[in-house]
């Protein structure tokens, strides 16, 4: 994610709760590397659900401390509509 990024922070949270289109919503850890802020742990299975390839664009928007809307685009900008689907439980966001 940008630098800047962190400037909305007092303290940056250790995990993120991803939201989607659809209103499901996905826990991922994050790590601070070389003052950036990267999804870590969680991650990989949210793309690989979502099925994000490369040259998708991908879209994060801050809706509270803790949870980020994400909104996927692929190569032509249409907007990719994932419904909730059967994923690893340890990711999944209790509401």
């Amino acid at each position: 994610m940008p630098m800047d990024f962190t400037k909305h922070f007092v303290v940056v949270p250790t995990e993120f709760k991803l939201r989607n289109n659809t209103g499901c919503s996905w826990k991922v850890a994050v790590k601070l590397m070389n003052g950036r802020v990267t999804l870590d742990q969680g991650w990989a299975t949210y793309a690989a659900v979502h099925q994000i390839k490369i040259g998708y664009m991908v879209t994060f928007k801050l809706l509270t401390p803790d949870t980020l809307k994400v909104i996927i685009f692929d190569n032509d900008g249409i907007e990719v509509v994932n419904n909730c689907g059967k994923h690893d439980e340890a990711f999944a966001a209790k509401e």
